[in-house]
């Protein structure tokens, strides 16, 4: 347990910004989740509206520094794959 009031005030400050990116992060893994299902369920329509949606989570997440801006690309640029390649397949 730590000792002076600096170390007791920074663990209860960690502690409120671990929920405040345990949040983000959980939002921006929920909004890709709905847009891989929506890709793989084959409507276009949808699939591009949640993907749209998914990468916008994704780039607040980053924004706030909850995750960093590379894996919020490298997650961006897979689901972008996933999209393409569903979307040629229905046309």
């Amino acid at each position: 347990m730590a000792n002076t009031k600096s170390a007791l005030k920074r663990i209860r400050s960690s502690a409120r910004k671990r929920l405040r990116n345990r949040m983000v992060r959980s939002r921006a893994r929920t909004y890709t989740k709905n847009a891989l299902e929506a890709i793989a369920s084959g409507q276009p329509d949808l699939a591009v509206a949640t993907t749209r949606q998914a990468i916008s989570m994704l780039d607040r997440a980053a924004a706030k520094g909850v995750i960093h801006r590379n894996n919020a690309a490298r997650r961006k640029s897979r689901l972008m794959k996933r999209l393409n390649a569903a979307l040629a397949q229905t046309r």
